[in-house]
């Protein structure tokens, strides 16, 4: 009876319908013995013990129902070719293989079985929901949106961003959702349950958060800098009076009468420059001068926090998104109704929104939106696959799709309104116009233009104090979820190892970024900074992402991807999803980083202008992390191969013993 079940389960798998839109069934599916999906079991005990049907119940002509899934293992269930190829090419010889391989891979699926079930869960849904929400509103949806809406047409830019948002943000943010939900895997092991060939997806991902984490936190340090700086009776950025000041310090807002020339440097630029970053002791990227000690510090208490909030895993993390989710709401509450009852803020406003309807003629801003709605959404990084995984098997992931993008997009258009009516406020103060205040961008609108003007209201110490903590904030949300999709990544990968072990393995991830950062504390380290980010994440995520909704749409399949969606949620996809997802998103995604890759920003920061090398190497960071998917896909291929040959020289040594036995 076992081999006849065997042998039927089998046939199951080396059909050639198991695989819905794959063109290679070897790298499309792992060929491997079948038992019962883990999520059948999954679903009992978070329902009470109360029977869903599957899908797979409903349609018994469907080859793979999703009450199945094949084992994930090494050795005979490895998924190269071993079992299925075995049988093609020696029947006789299987039969014990096959019996002795049931075996083992029941015994692993079993093992699997009480992994997923054992598997942590977030407290509360709530905690999902403010993770979500932390990680995709950080830094960027502060400085970077309000900047490109009034550069590329005001409130026309409103228009662009809605549609890049509705057709390509926001269906591969529920896709990545859905993905990590169903499978309740990290971005590198839910390549084996998807397509395992694009598994250096996986790879590529954790490369690019190391990335992120190696200069991102240094904005942070120096926001944190701004903090501790800010406990004073007077606000060091306000007069020219200290130790950094040069002659070229003029101070806009004295009392006496001053004279502003072409050479005059505001005393918050100078405070910024050479009290923080003391670019002035760098001579640019080729002499980037020693290490900042200050900002050394400021880094280590920062990685300190994050340590202590993810060691244990989202059960810690979820509770600390209490505080540093919704803090900066309320600060940006408090700030916008401050900023409104300045004087001139309505020039602001009105530059903020006045729309420019010639501009939507300009394919710039058609690429602007895009890429300001994909990397303020953040799918590409690991870390929605990551926090996903750990909801409930029928939570609704669709609803969490929809409110956390709009969240995250209405949070951007806020924004704005805080930044530019105390730009216009200073306008209004240096009788100048708006354009002229405003032409900072980057980190430079919030640690120059922002804190000059708060710097000149009344009560200038304690709004210093909650800006800047609420910039910490959320920074810190944003640094504890790209360290999670790493994490969950490596360790949903070699459990084996690390499972029982994560707080040795979040430690030694933490030193290593703390150690990748040392570069971005020098003297010169602003230069740093900005050459990882244009180049160590832009092109690179833009590309995973791109590869990733090819593997889903057009490898995993379409339809086998709305069945998973249809047995998590009792509903399946309606055709606008199935479109974006199939061609839109991709075509997005594709127009983007095709725009990224034709016309490479020409970096400057303050006077200094990057040498031609520069751009070299920040394609070369760029692409050494895109280039694990063909690495991974060469290794993979001759893998296959090789277990190929293995079993094809099986085959000849068990029929030359057979005919030895008959002679």
């Amino acid at each position: 009876m076992e081999k006849k079940a065997t042998s039927n389960e089998t046939q199951l798998l080396t059909s050639k319908k198991d695989v819905s839109g794959c063109n290679e069934e070897e790298d499309c599916r792992e060929n491997e013995l079948l038992i019962r999906n883990p999520k059948s079991a999954l679903r009992l005990v978070e329902d009470g013990n109360k029977v869903h049907p599957s899908q797979g119940d409903k349609e018994e002509a469907a080859p793979i129902s999703n009450g199945y899934s094949g084992v994930q293992s090494s050795g005979p269930c490895n998924g190269m070719g071993g079992v299925e190829d075995a049988q093609c090419t020696a029947p006789a010889a299987t039969t014990t293989t096959t019996t002795t391989t049931s075996a083992t891979c029941r015994a692993e699926g079993q093992q699997q079985l009480m992994e997923l079930e054992d598997r942590e869960t977030w407290s509360k849904k709530i905690d999902f929901l403010l993770s979500v929400i932390g990680y995709a509103v950080d830094l960027g949806n502060v400085w970077r949106f309000p900047y490109i809406c009034y550069q590329n047409g005001g409130g026309a830019f409103l228009i662009p961003y809605t549609i890049m948002a509705i057709f390509g943000g926001i269906p591969l943010f529920y896709m990545e959702l859905a993905l990590g939900q169903y499978h309740r895997n990290g971005c590198i092991s839910i390549w084996r349950k998807i397509c395992p060939i694009f598994k250096g997806i996986g790879f590529a991902i954790c490369i690019i958060d190391l990335y992120v984490a190696s200069y991102y936190n240094t904005i942070m340090a120096w926001a944190f800098y701004y903090l501790v700086s800010s406990f004073t009776t007077e606000l060091p950025w306000t007069s020219c009076t200290n130790a950094w000041n040069t002659g070229n310090c003029t101070n806009y807002f004295s009392k006496d009468n001053v004279s502003w020339t072409l050479y005059s440097i505001s005393p918050a630029e100078e405070f910024y420059t050479r009290q923080v970053l003391q670019v002035h002791r760098s001579n640019g990227l080729d002499d980037l001068g020693g290490i900042s000690w200050q900002l050394t510090l400021c880094l280590l208490l920062i990685f300190t926090i994050v340590y202590f909030s993810i060691w244990k895993g989202v059960k810690t993390s979820g509770k600390v998104v209490w505080v540093t989710a919704t803090f900066p709401y309320i600060i940006l509450f408090i700030l916008l109704v401050r900023g409104a009852t300045l004087p001139g803020a309505w020039r602001g406003v009105l530059y903020y929104l006045k729309p420019d309807w010639q501009k939507l003629l300009a394919t710039e801003v058609w690429v602007d939106a895009a890429a300001q709605i994909f990397f303020s959404l953040g799918p590409g990084f690991g870390v929605l696959l990551a926090y996903a995984s750990y909801n409930k098997f029928h939570n609704n992931c669709y609803q969490d799709a929809l409110v956390t993008s709009t969240v995250n997009c209405m949070t951007s258009f806020v924004s704005g309104f805080v930044i530019f009516t105390v730009l216009g406020y200073m306008a209004e103060m240096r009788n100048e116009d708006v354009s002229e205040v405003a032409k900072d961008t980057g980190p430079s609108l919030l640690f120059i233009t922002y804190a000059e003007a708060i710097a000149n209201m009344p009560a200038s110490t304690f709004f210093a104090i909650i800006f800047f903590l609420m910039l910490l904030t959320l920074g810190l949300d944003s640094t504890f979820a790209g360290l999670e999709g790493v994490i969950t990544g490596v360790l949903d990968e070699f459990p084996h190892v690390w499972s029982k072990r994560r707080e040795l393995f979040v430690l030694g991830l933490i030193i290593i970024c703390f150690l990748g950062s040392l570069a971005t504390l020098t003297f010169g380290g602003a230069y740093v900074v900005k050459l990882f980010e244009e180049y160590a994440t832009g092109p690179a995520v833009l590309t995973v992402v791109f590869l990733e909704a090819v593997a889903v749409a057009w490898f995993y399949g379409i339809t086998q991807f709305c069945n998973d969606v249809k047995e998590m949620l009792g509903f399946a996809p309606g055709w606008y999803w199935r479109v974006c997802w199939v061609a839109i998103s991709p075509i997005f995604l594709l127009f983007v980083t095709c725009s990224f890759l034709s016309n490479p920003p020409e970096l400057r920061l303050f006077d200094y202008n990057y040498p031609y090398w520069t751009t070299v190497l920040g394609y070369c960071i760029g692409t050494s992390s895109v280039i694990c998917i063909p690495i991974y896909m060469v290794y993979r291929s001759l893998s296959m191969n090789f277990s190929v040959e293995k079993i094809r020289i099986m085959h000849c040594d068990y029929s030359c013993t057979v005919r030895d036995e008959s002679l």
